[in-house]
């Protein structure tokens, strides 16, 4: 898991960026910067591509001939899907990430609303490796599940039986992460999570504190627990496993989409690098990352 956190930090120490970046032009009104911000689960998806970007082209002029010289710069912040929304609605930044569908009410917002659906996800409800468990069950019903995180259950021995009654560790995503949002809507129900659940501010820390406890449980998405096999135990869900053809067919219930989304037209530059994005470099980024690319 520390490949994780170095790899993260990384990205965050190259690309964090002031939100009043995206206003910076050149006195011609061309803007060379092209900046990210919302979701801490397609953050270092765009982090990679927009690094190979940078790296294979250097200054705009070698994108296309039509642009000016000008040091190439892709900004990349994660404050969860709420934080995307909200940088285009008051357009501080480029594009807006998002790891859920947008609500009608926010794009009924938006005049000139655009979205790019990057990835598949879903998110695998998921225990260390070491934890009992998995020795004994490798599935867990929706209702169960919603016990767990609820705070119904309160220890493993309540899931079953035979398992110590130790105490369950709830690990989710902060409120403003978009996948609370998918699994309320996926698993819960009308049914709130524990107020005594741990919240984690991004995907990433979420993965690290389920390898770190062995009480732990959590919904990490399909990309961590890909990345981390070795220390992640996924569960079938009402007898579903998380798999790219049950996430693809629909029939693994907890998935969502990894998109970003624009309100106004794509300047060149902002074109150029969307279709990086989507061109058999930037798929094979998503792959690496453990999303399933958008064919």
């Amino acid at each position: 898991m520390k490949k994780i956190i170095v790899f993260l930090s990384i990205m965050a120490f190259i690309y964090s960026c002031n939100s009043n970046k995206t206003d910076n032009a050149s006195d011609s009104g061309f803007k060379a910067e092209i900046s990210f911000d919302g979701s801490s689960s397609l953050a270092p998806v765009m982090a990679s591509i927009g690094n190979k970007f940078m790296e294979e082209y250097i200054t705009w002029d070698k994108v296309s001939s039509n642009l000016p010289s000008e040091n190439i710069s892709i900004y990349v912040s994660s404050a969860g899907s709420g934080a995307g929304v909200k940088s285009i609605l008051d357009n501080t930044a480029s594009f807006g990430m998002l790891a859920r569908k947008i609500r009608d009410t926010e794009k009924s917002q938006m005049n000139n609303y655009k979205e790019f659906l990057v990835a598949s996800d879903a998110l695998t409800v998921s225990v260390n490796t070491k934890n009992p468990i998995v020795k004994i069950k490798d599935d867990l019903d929706s209702d169960t599940i919603r016990k767990i995180f609820s705070g119904e259950y309160k220890y493993w021995s309540d899931v079953d039986p035979s398992l110590p009654q130790k105490e369950i560790v709830v690990i989710i995503r902060d409120l403003s992460g978009g996948a609370y949002e998918v699994f309320q809507e996926s698993i819960m129900g009308e049914t709130q999570i524990s107020p005594n659940a741990i919240q984690s501010p991004s995907m990433g820390a979420l993965g690290t504190k389920i390898v770190e406890n062995e009480n732990a449980i959590g919904y990490a998405s399909y990309g961590v627990y890909n990345q981390n096999k070795d220390n992640l135990f996924a569960f079938k869900v009402d007898g579903v496993e998380p798999t790219k053809e049950n996430i693809l067919n629909g029939q693994y219930k907890i998935q969502r989409p990894l998109m970003f989304i624009k309100n106004s037209e794509l300047s060149e530059a902002e074109n150029a690098f969307v279709n990086y994005v989507f061109s058999d470099i930037g798929k094979q980024i998503v792959e690496e990352n453990g999303y399933i690319p958008v064919e």
